[in-house]
């Protein structure tokens, strides 16, 4: 992996985590071997064969530079099926694509053991709280280069219903112009409740990938923080849209 494609290379990141020189350097071996050989194996145990996963959609999915994911948020882990059943095998070869993340420092970056290994997996750290214009900068800048996943939410449904999302991800957008996937996931929240650490079993989970959003419309009026967040609104009413269709689906599925 070339500098150009770790552009977290550049500047401290916020949230603590500073990778040092060895870990940038063995970066590119060591998340290839974790992210595409030591990982598949857990993902499409627990999630394809210990739970029941279904995909719609993925014939939509961009595999491309400066694609970025919108998707409502269910549990801790719920950027792990989503990476891996819409990037898999592809991301092998094409590293990429393989979607960046911004992770909750208090949770995936709390110990060294941590953070290295979260780092693998292209998290960038968000600091408690949320608003740091750090990390939308940095957000803009592996978007460009790559693939990023973003929740808008911010937090975790309890219920599972999709909630409104949050101007941060609509500043991004306005930034970079990239290519806007809304996908909805289904069931995360019955296979790691909120409150629990163990992983449930005999569930079933459904990733629904919807049409890209326009909302060159919007960006067109500026790039303030209100239109930021109405165009995530569009995509958060897309998402709840998405989950009705997947509502109908399950029923006569």
């Amino acid at each position: 992996m070339s500098h150009r494609e770790d552009p977290t290379r550049r500047g401290a990141p916020p949230g603590g985590y500073t990778p040092g020189p060895i870990t940038r350097w063995s970066t590119p071996v060591t998340r290839w071997i974790i992210t595409n050989v030591v990982a598949p194996p857990c993902v499409f145990l627990l999630f394809g064969l210990l739970n029941r996963t279904r995909v719609y959609g993925r014939r939509r999915l961009l595999h491309a530079r400066n694609t970025l994911l919108l998707a409502n948020h269910q549990s801790m882990i719920d950027s792990f099926p989503i990476a891996y059943f819409l990037f898999y095998p592809e991301k092998a070869f094409r590293p990429h694509i393989a979607p960046w993340n911004a992770a909750a420092a208090e949770n995936f970056f709390k110990s060294p053991l941590l953070a290295w290994i979260f780092h693998q997996f292209k998290c960038i750290p968000v600091r408690q709280g949320r608003h740091d214009p750090r990390v939308l900068l940095r957000s803009a800048r592996v978007l460009r280069e790559g693939t990023m996943m973003l929740f808008p939410e911010g937090t975790r449904s309890r219920d599972g219903r999709v909630g409104r999302g949050r101007p941060g991800a609509g500043m991004v957008i306005l930034q970079t112009g990239p290519a806007v996937i809304p996908v909805t996931i289904d069931g995360m929240d019955r296979i790691l409740p909120i409150g629990t650490r163990l992983p449930r079993i005999g569930q079933r989970l459904s990733i629904y990938i919807g049409r890209p959003i326009a909302y060159r419309d919007l960006a067109a009026q500026g790039h303030s923080r209100a239109i930021a967040q109405r165009i995530v609104d569009r995509v958060m009413d897309r998402i709840s849209f998405q989950r009705r269709v997947l509502s109908r689906l399950h029923r006569t599925g």
